[in-house]
């Protein structure tokens, strides 16, 4: 699995690299008027929110299956 991600990126920036030899410059240059790049935005907040909410939850539903499993009594092995 390693491998198949490390070919992946690869690939992408050889095709990167072929790109920026093909276009001008200009078509990688971002709209700085329009945005801040180093705010972060109110949606990438969210998504940060969202994933720590879910992420608390699923380990909370994980710690609850252990709790419960290891509260369980042991039973006695006997003699056939």
């Amino acid at each position: 699995m390693h491998n198949i991600s490390l070919t992946t990126e690869a690939v992408g920036h050889v095709a990167y690299a072929a790109m920026r030899r093909v276009l001008p410059d200009a078509a990688f240059e971002q709209d700085t008027d329009r945005r801040d790049r180093g705010a972060v935005s109110l949606e990438q907040a969210l998504w940060y929110a969202a994933a720590a909410v879910a992420t608390a939850v699923v380990a909370g539903i994980i710690w609850a299956s252990v709790r419960t499993t290891a509260e369980t009594p042991v039973q006695a092995p006997t003699a056939p």
